[in-house]
């Protein structure tokens, strides 16, 4: 079952709808699906009744924005540098503390994108479940980038946030190289630090043919035309 997808509430990013992404789990016969839009909780409740009604259990969380700095803080070139972390509601509390959560970063930590940070994160982490990411994630950038000593201490940081058995580091193969360095360093990290580990996919859109559609609404996003290399 997927625990990491964006669904069309991921504005220009996510091309997965909500209605036919349950659809398609149903047909799977998956028992569960995760939602984790991009900073927001905007589908969860259309998410929430539409798993309810095709037999799913919903997972309801989001991918948070995480500030390198304090949530407050905005230098240019420096308080942009975002990293990833998804977060999914573990029990009522934990639902309640992601909603305080993703409404901060709109509030007070937005910029750019709405941000939370490590204070922030550790004052409302009660009954959530945090992943490490992907290649965005604060973990595996640092591993992929070569810097393992600053690997480990987000990784530790993120452990003592939100326990040992509620932080789990993140796998995902989706054929790009730096996947294979952050994983090959993700798994010694989970060995050194007894951290669990979960394999995801980073879901944007469902069927292989929609590829092209996400594509584009990454072109929009970015200011970019599809004839453009990667």
């Amino acid at each position: 079952m997927h625990l990491h997808l964006h669904s069309e509430y991921s504005l220009l990013d996510g091309a997965a709808r909500i209605s036919q992404v349950v659809k398609k789990a149903q047909k799977l016969q998956m028992p569960a699906l995760a939602i984790t839009d991009h900073g927001s909780m905007f589908g969860v409740v259309d998410f929430y009744k539409a798993c309810h009604q095709a037999g799913l259990k919903p997972i309801l969380g989001c991918e948070v924005y995480v500030a390198p700095r304090a949530m407050k803080d905005r230098t240019p070139r420096v308080d942009n540098q975002n990293s990833h972390l998804v977060l999914l509601a573990e029990t009522q509390q934990g639902y309640q503390n992601l909603i305080k959560l993703v409404s901060l970063g709109y509030t007070q930590g937005f910029y750019y994108q709405p941000r939370v940070d490590k204070a922030t994160l550790a004052r409302y982490a009660q009954g959530l479940i945090a992943l490490s990411g992907c290649t965005a994630g604060e973990v595996a950038a640092h591993a992929i980038a070569g810097r393992t000593k600053q690997a480990r201490l987000a990784a530790a940081a993120y452990r003592d946030i939100f326990g040992t058995k509620n932080f789990f580091l993140e796998l995902q193969d989706h054929g790009l190289p730096e996947q294979k360095i952050a994983n090959r360093e993700l798994l010694v990290i989970s060995r050194e630090l007894d951290l669990p580990l979960v394999v995801t996919n980073d879901v944007h859109y469902i069927n292989q043919s929609d590829a092209e559609i996400q594509d584009i609404l990454m072109c929009i996003q970015t200011g970019k035309t599809v004839d453009q290399t990667d």
